[in-house]
């Protein structure tokens, strides 16, 4: 890999020239000429949040693992090295040999959230790539996404080749030898839809009724399935997990060694997308996670390590690991991160020890203020809950807590904000009962998302705040929680209710995407690049109503656009759900004995007894 003159002139111009040189420590080197298929893994942000992203290292190192397959990376380019590309025009190109993006076999994006579509679109253009799949002939790269924002595929069904749908440890190298060995676009589209967890969006085509909702999802080619079931990885403990991460020159937003302990969620919350599509939990073994946490240490230089799990310390041999991790790391001097803590008595002993007389902030998240809304969502964490976790808290001399919280849940009162405040002044008041005068450092920060309606959830059907709902209630629990110590944080409107429109839209939202690129939309997770002026006009250019995807509340029977997909999680238990909600029944975590959500139609469950016996061990 050389870097011409023209790239170094530009690179000499830009805030930070390694988002784009490549040559990182352990980052893979080949001769393209010698490998049958080039795949190139673009993460649409920049370079700092991409590298941060474990499913990028997984795959590269799978994929890299291949003598037949090169996998290089992607990122889009932050705004100043965008405009000096498009002056010269300079097309978007991989870091390991910076070849343009157009010259890869395969193009893959990850899909980590809904407000990055507009950066796929703006990568592609930057690529010399044609957007719609219709306008791509065989000089092009096959686009592939995948990632959880491809449970509904429907808004980018207009401009990708192919989804990977669940797990991707077995199924991208897949994807890329059928590639190989097949001779045409079409020849390829049509043996790699045989796969469980592809989704090729040329072989369907949604109708619609006269009142906009999907009428059906009519198939186009017999040998595309009825409904495309999710991958999944069952021997967790035996996929490839990468031990010679690539090391970024740059400080990234995670610059550390993670080590996957396990995949999947008991716990049940209802507005929860990951704690439903990653089901059935899988677990690595101790030993497993013990070896690969080494090896990665060693082979990075990397003087912090984390654990990555949706809820760490629901691994059932949580204590005998983090117990041997800290030793480990002490003897090492590396610090050890453990996020998503239960929040009990072990739990602080290990904070304890680990962050010592220089205690970070501590986070809990409540999610609901009230006992009673926290049925509806199955947050099964009680007042006592909260409130002994916090006077542990503060006994062992932490001095800030973070709470978070969600505005607009469904079935939600504002009794329910209401108890946000009273939840925030009563810690202040546990802290002033346990220290007295010394606790006059003591701080509270509150923070509050909006509530987004997500696919295969229980509240898949139920309808957003609008705007004006979303303000009203950031301006009421401003005036509760005007309390001396607390701080309160929460998440602006426009962008919660474009999420919802594109989390939920159907193929029709492509022309919106399309348009809102065109006008110069870009980075639209990123609050100072969000412009919501265009964003309506692109709706209003369209003549699509977003409130028909974000405001509308579903009936059972309606087609939704996702339901092409199917997560294993049945639609029954869903709706079981769901009316549970509204009854503010409880769900158990299904540790504790099977809860009926249909993944054991296909997969074998981590049974609660299995938990029970390991945690006894």
């Amino acid at each position: 890999m050389n870097i011409d003159r023209e790239l170094h002139s530009m690179l000499r111009r830009v805030e930070k020239p390694a988002r784009y040189t490549g040559g990182e420590v352990n980052s893979v080197k080949k001769d393209p000429s010698s490998v049958s298929v080039r795949f190139g893994f673009a993460f649409p942000d920049i370079y700092e949040i991409g590298m941060s992203y474990m499913g990028l290292q997984i795959l590269y190192d799978i994929l890299n693992s291949n003598d037949d397959i090169y996998c290089e990376r992607i990122f889009a380019p932050a705004e100043d090295m965008e405009a000096l590309m498009r002056e010269n025009g300079r097309e978007l190109f991989t870091l390991e040999t910076l070849t343009p993006v157009r010259e890869m076999d395969i193009l893959g994006f990850t899909l980590q959230y809904e407000l990055s579509y507009t950066n796929i679109l703006n990568m592609l253009e930057l690529g010399n790539i044609p957007l719609r799949r219709e306008q791509r002939g065989e000089e092009y790269p096959v686009i592939v996404a995948g990632g959880p924002c491809a449970y509904n595929p429907e808004p980018l069904a207009d401009f990708i080749d192919v989804f990977i749908i669940g797990d991707g440890e077995d199924i991208q190298e897949d994807v890329c030898l059928i590639w190989k060995e097949s001779g045409s676009k079409e020849e390829f589209l049509k043996n790699v839809c045989r796969l469980d967890g592809i989704y090729v969006p040329a072989f369907y085509e949604p109708s619609y009724n006269d009142d906009g909702t999907v009428r059906e999802i009519s198939k186009l080619y017999d040998g595309a399935p009825d409904v495309v079931k999710r991958a999944v990885v069952s021997d967790l403990d035996g996929a490839r997990f990468p031990v010679k991460n690539v090391v970024p020159f740059i400080e990234t937003v995670h610059d550390r060694s993670v080590v996957e302990t396990f995949r999947g969620c008991t716990r049940g919350c209802r507005f929860c997308q990951a704690g439903m599509i990653y089901r059935p939990v899988r677990e690595r073994k101790k030993e497993t996670i013990e070896r690969l946490a080494m090896e990665q240490l060693d082979n990075t230089g990397h003087d912090e390590l984390s654990l990555l799990s949706l809820s760490t310390s629901d691994y059932s041999r949580f204590e005998d690991l983090a117990t041997e991790l800290m030793d480990m790391c002490a003897g090492r001097n590396v610090a050890l991160s453990l996020p998503s803590l239960r929040m009990d008595s072990f739990s602080f002993r290990v904070l304890d020890e680990i962050q010592g007389y220089r205690k970070s902030g501590l986070t809990f998240a409540p999610e609901a203020g009230s006992q009673r809304l926290r049925d509806v969502i199955n947050k099964n964490i009680t007042e006592e809950d909260i409130f002994g976790a916090v006077e542990q808290a503060v006994q062992l001399g932490w001095e800030h807590i973070k709470l978070y919280f969600m505005a607009g849940l469904p079935g939600e009162t504002y009794e329910d904000l209401e108890g946000i405040g009273d939840i925030a002044r009563r810690i202040m008041d546990i802290n002033y009962a346990v220290r007295g005068r010394k606790g006059g450092r003591f701080r509270v920060t509150i923070s509050v998302s909006n509530f987004v309606p997500k696919p295969h959830t229980p509240f898949q059907w139920a309808a957003q705040d609008t705007d004006e709902m979303f303000i009203d209630k950031h301006n009421f629990l401003s005036g509760k929680l005007r309390i001396k110590g607390v701080t309160f944080n929460y998440h602006e409107t426009g962008t919660s209710n474009l999420e919802a429109v594109l989390a939920r839209g159907d193929r029709r939202i492509g022309r919106v995407l399309e348009t809102a690129h065109r006008l110069g939309c870009s980075f639209d997770s990123w609050s100072e690049k969000f412009r919501a002026e265009l964003w309506e006009k692109a709706f209003a250019e369209t003549g699509i109503d977003p409130a028909f995807y974000s405001h509308r509340e579903r009936s059972y029977d309606e087609v939704l656009p996702w339901d092409i997909i199917d997560p294993l999680v049945s639609r029954e238990y869903l709706i079981e759900e769901n009316e549970r909600a509204k009854r503010g029944q409880t769900t158990p975590d299904c540790r504790q004995g099977c809860t009926g959500c249909g993944i054991n139609r296909y997969t074998e469950c981590f049974k609660g007894a299995e938990f029970r016996e390991a945690r006894d061990v």
